[in-house]
């Protein structure tokens, strides 16, 4: 049972970072599907507070699922017992509150066990099977569906820090916006299959279908591009297993299983060689640590005990740990640390191939967290240093537990010390922060003006003066209404409708209708082409100049004969669309060319907080600093030094620049992985980047 509660918690844990995404999304979107605006600011307040704290949320999820697990266990094993509940699990709501999560959990787990009855039902008969009963009813499951909707609803209520909100989650639960029961109810019944415990149901209505170690559900959740080369050569070499005999089976499965039915003989006689493996490689555990360890152990497996998918992990993965142990960005003793754990890294990888398709991998983001903490370790630090001790301590806890979930355990430490340092770079930076965050907000608010005034002149019909002063001044105006438009909302539409008057009023009036309007409309135009130019503070003979022009025009326009024919209209017509489209050639012919996207912008634009790079002045020392700040627009980057000091901030054009002609360098412990797999398998430079951005995401 305690088997079954660590592979379940490792198929929740995988998953468990995408869930909490969707639920934000979903707490967010809920905030525009209610007409009470204390109930829209508590679930926008809420959506913003999980995705601000979503490691603490799922770290909080993980540990209560195993408490609660083991909780039901017990009372499966002896209904009449009372475990206490977990810490902090229970929260009360209001009555009425209360009986309606009761009916929201009842209705939402009814219709995933509905959606999952045939795995359900052989989860079922397998407990059944070790309780000594027929076939076990669902209420005593302790895997059943309402646990995990239990467990999310608990976390939420101790997580959030407002009572009122506590409501807020468990109604938004739903099929769709849950936990994959088809990947949890599968790694169950695979435990239980692996243990001989019912391998072939009695009825076949009853199999639940599976996987080998490859799962297509996790695959599709990496988001990765079926076409993308890494994945489908890993697919080809962990599907196509020469070795092995065809597997033989009359189980039917489901017509919407996802996994495939395995359970002849010759998946117990598997099963039986991997744990043949596990146990060969838990007495190799404490070798010493060296770059050719895997091989020498896959050497030295006794003959016939490998599979081709085995040789070819232990391949992948001495490529993997090559790549850590020849990292010169790494201190030695860090490389040190990171390769003693090749064998336990192996273990994840055997027991689970996506630790090569699924960047959540616990045991690959664990490698690739560690290695990235290991460039900001300074050996000159005492030893009691806390990034190292993490680092130590994590590895230790590694090394002498041989569950999988000392990997998840290990993975939530570690982020908890990256969020909590973190925390305290945004506090020391947050002056550099501002300034740039200064910065990159009057740059979009002058891109936003300059597309509004563009959009206007560009078709060459607005009249020369005025697209000058547009271009000039009014891109000024423009700038200031989008730098307010937080508070002032109102601002923009105020200047942009002010812009869109004056383009109207220098167009030619044919009809006395239209003149008169343009009479009518002229007064409050001006009055608020003043205002805004006020606020702009132009002052100067410019500003009479264009006024002077501008009734000039405006009294052309008015004093223009009416009495034009039809065809002198129509001749008109076609001289404004002449000389529009001749001014529109003169504009694109003084346009500035469009900047060059060559490769170094494109990798400043992948850039993810935590990269470290190297500047390299002329005449100066290199400083190694790490990305503590990217603007929304990424536009602008704050980089610390080690103390969590401001080192520099760069534009995004700088740092491309920068990057160009061999000032900086990207140091490339970030993505070690990905670049591993992709050197193992030949990819080139592109695809290597791709990887690389996916990772550093």
């Amino acid at each position: 049972m305690q088997e079954l509660v660590e592979s379940i918690s490792s198929a929740v844990n995988t998953q468990f970072d995408s869930f909490t995404s969707r639920l934000a999304d979903a707490l967010l979107r809920a905030t525009t599907s209610t007409a009470d605006p204390v109930e829209a600011k508590r679930y926008s307040d809420s959506a913003a507070l999980l995705k601000k704290n979503r490691y603490p949320f799922y770290y909080a999820a993980c540990e209560r699922l195993v408490a609660t697990l083991e909780r039901e266990i017990q009372l499966a094993e002896d209904p009449s017992s009372v475990p206490a509940i977990p810490s902090g699990a229970k929260k009360a709501l209001p009555a009425d509150m209360e009986i309606d999560r009761k009916l929201t959990m009842l209705k939402v787990s009814r219709a995933i066990e509905e959606e999952h009855s045939e795995r359900l039902s052989a989860l079922n008969l397998r407990l059944g099977y070790l309780y000594g009963v027929k076939e076990l009813e669902m209420a005593r499951n302790p895997f059943r569906p309402q646990v995990f909707l239990d467990v999310i609803h608990d976390t939420w209520c101790a997580f959030h820090p407002d009572p009122g909100s506590y409501h807020l989650a468990f109604r938004l639960l739903s099929p769709s916006l849950s936990l994959d029961m088809a990947a949890i109810l599968h790694a169950a019944n695979s435990t239980l299959v692996r243990r001989g415990i019912l391998p072939k149901l009695t009825e076949p209505s009853q199999v639940v279908p599976l996987s080998t170690d490859i799962k297509p559900a996790a695959q599709k959740k990496t988001g990765e591009d079926p076409m993308n080369a890494v994945a489908q050569q890993l697919r080809q070499m962990f599907t196509e297993t020469p070795k092995a005999a065809p597997v033989k089976t009359n189980a039917r499965s489901s017509s919407n299983d996802a996994f495939p039915a395995l359970f002849a003989q010759e998946v117990l006689s598997a099963a039986a060689g991997r744990n043949e493996l596990l146990n060969y490689l838990a007495k190799v555990r404490k070798r010493a640590s060296h770059a050719s360890l895997l091989a020498q152990i896959k050497e030295q497996a006794p003959q016939g005990l490998l599979t081709t998918e085995d040789e070819q992990t232990f391949d992948l993965l001495g490529k993997v740990f090559a790549a850590v142990f020849s990292d010169t960005n790494l201190p030695s003793e860090i490389r040190e640390l990171i390769g003693s754990l090749q064998v336990p890294v192996l273990e994840a990888a055997l027991t689970n191939k996506d630790f090569f398709f699924s960047e959540s991998h616990p045991a690959r983001r664990v490698i690739g967290l560690l290695a990235n903490l290991g460039v900001d370790w300074d050996r000159n630090k005492e030893a009691d240093d806390p990034l190292y001790q993490t680092i130590l301590r994590n590895v230790k806890r590694i090394q002498s537990d041989q569950r999988l979930g000392a990997f998840t355990e290990a993975l939530a430490d570690i982020q908890a010390f990256l969020n909590k340092e973190e925390s305290v770079s945004h506090v020391v930076l947050a002056e550099p922060i501002a300034k740039a965050l200064k910065k990159d907000k009057r740059l979009q608010a002058v891109k936003a003006a300059k597309q509004d005034v563009a959009q206007r002149i560009d078709t060459g019909e607005v009249v020369a003066f005025v697209e000058n002063f547009l271009e000039d001044k009014w891109v000024s105006v423009l700038t200031l209404a989008y730098s307010v438009k937080d508070t002032k909302p109102q601002a923009v539409t105020s200047a942009v409708r002010t812009m869109d008057e004056l383009v109207w009023s220098v167009k030619p009036k044919f009809t006395m209708e239209e003149r008169e309007d343009l009479l009518g409309r002229l007064p409050p135009l001006l009055a608020m082409l003043n205002k805004w130019l006020d606020l702009i503070k132009w002052d100067d003979e410019g500003r009479t100049q264009f006024f002077a022009e501008l009734a000039e025009c405006h009294a052309s326009i008015v004093r223009a004969p009416l009495d034009l024919t039809p065809k002198r209209q129509v001749e008109l017509a076609l001289e404004a669309a002449q000389h529009a489209a001749e001014r529109r050639q003169q504009r694109l012919a003084k346009a500035e060319p469009e900047p060059v996207v060559d490769i170094f912008t494109e990798r400043v634009q992948k850039l993810e907080c935590g990269t470290w790079i190297t500047f390299t002045p002329k005449n100066g020392t290199p400083l190694k600093v790490k990305l503590a700040w990217i603007s929304p627009s990424r536009c602008y980057f704050v980089f610390s030094t080690r103390a969590k000091q401001e080192a520099l901030s760069l534009s995004a054009e700088a740092l491309a620049k920068a990057l160009r002609e061999q000032r900086a360098h990207i140091l490339s412990t970030s993505g070690l992985v990905e670049r591993a797999l992709a050197e193992a398998l030949g990819l080139d430079d592109a695809g290597h980047d791709m990887l690389t951005h996916r990772s550093a995401a």
